[in-house]
């Protein structure tokens, strides 16, 4: 038979659960910072609560745990791992250790596959499968603060919903990850440490301004005008640029979130002073950086990189326009794990 994962349940339904045992509400706390402030995977390890508890707990309920089944360590630190989930699908989240900044970042994958099928991104070739549920995400963190520790003895500092899928397509359990991650009574990482990257969902942005969630946000833009972005990135027919950006600018009078435009740079499609113009024109409505990033190879992609000079000429444009930018370079490229890489290319090839 198969026990439901007693990671579903909140505090109030562990309430309910633990009295309906005979036992005091205050053992659901118990309960919940065993799983979600010290990283519980079993019920024995909840030493605190009577035996008897432990055994009607563990009768019922389980833990469906990630499986690693694959890992690979670049040349620069970066650490990719895929996780089996209960139903056998595949995910893949990476650390990205920056020692001499103290950063050791967690992307994290959101949804099994993508449903948007951006023509640059890896991920967006395979089949969007189901939503990860928030537990599935919150375990990644945990797993990936442990690799995190063992190689670098650090804990994660900071953590981007950047990995496989589209988060504000999975809004609900990606709130619920992030409220696991930021609560005191679980993993109490600050808000200013979490970015959503989102595609530009406007939905989805909105109600993050409606429900006063102040994490950062990342728009995977890549190019800066309708025509332009309709041809890499579907999504846009239906979330047009100028509704994102409102809704942006909704997000950050509500918020004060910090905001940033992510921009991979393609050869001769979007590495003009003319693109560069229409992308200053989009930094003008509120507080925004720009990354921008260097395309990394993806099979059956006809995309192509830009030239160095070109990039370094777009982001002195930027910047002498006031605007910060950053050019950053990717890191993990050697075993797929850089941006727009994910794709379980490691169990395919098995």
């Amino acid at each position: 038979m198969n026990k439901t994962d007693i990671r579903i349940f909140s505090l109030p339904e562990l309430e309910n659960i633990v009295q309906a045992y005979g036992e005091p509400k205050f053992k659901a706390k118990q309960i919940y910072q065993w799983i979600w402030q010290k990283g519980a995977m079993d019920f024995d390890e909840m030493t605190n609560l009577s035996k008897n508890l432990r055994e009607k707990l563990s009768e019922s309920y389980s833990f469906n745990k990630l499986e690693q089944v694959h890992q690979q360590k670049s040349l620069d630190g970066t650490i990719k791992t895929g996780w089996k989930l209960e139903d056998d699908s595949i995910i893949e989240s990476v650390l990205i250790p920056v020692p001499k900044d103290n950063r050791f970042t967690l992307c994290v994958s959101s949804q099994v596959g993508c449903s948007l099928n951006c023509a640059f991104c890896a991920t967006g070739k395979l089949k969007k499968v189901r939503n990860l549920k928030d537990y599935e995400i919150f375990e990644q963190f945990q797993k990936v603060n442990e690799q995190s520790l063992e190689n670098y003895d650090h804990k994660l500092t900071n953590i981007v919903y950047m990995g496989m899928g589209e988060p504000l397509l999975n809004y609900n359990n990606v709130l619920k990850s992030i409220d696991k991650i930021t609560n005191p009574n679980a993993a109490g990482y600050s808000m200013r440490r979490i970015t959503i990257s989102t595609a530009g969902i406007v939905k989805g942005i909105n109600r993050l301004a409606d429900d006063n969630i102040k994490v950062n946000i990342a728009l995977s833009l890549h190019a800066a005008d309708d025509e332009k972005r309709n041809k890499i990135m579907p999504i846009n027919e239906t979330n047009k640029l100028k509704d994102v950006v409102e809704s942006l600018k909704n997000l950050y009078d509500k918020t004060k979130v910090k905001i940033s435009y992510e921009y991979i740079m393609f050869k001769d499609f979007n590495d003009s002073l003319a693109d560069a113009e229409k992308l200053y024109k989009l930094t003008r409505y509120f507080p925004v950086k720009v990354n921008i990033i260097e395309y990394n190879y993806v099979e059956g992609v006809d995309l192509k990189k830009a030239a160095d000079d070109k990039v370094n000429r777009f982001a002195k444009y930027l910047v002498d326009k006031g605007v910060m930018t950053t050019v950053r370079r990717s890191r993990g490229k050697d075993i797929d794990a850089a941006c727009g890489q994910l794709a379980n290319k490691v169990e395919k090839n098995k």
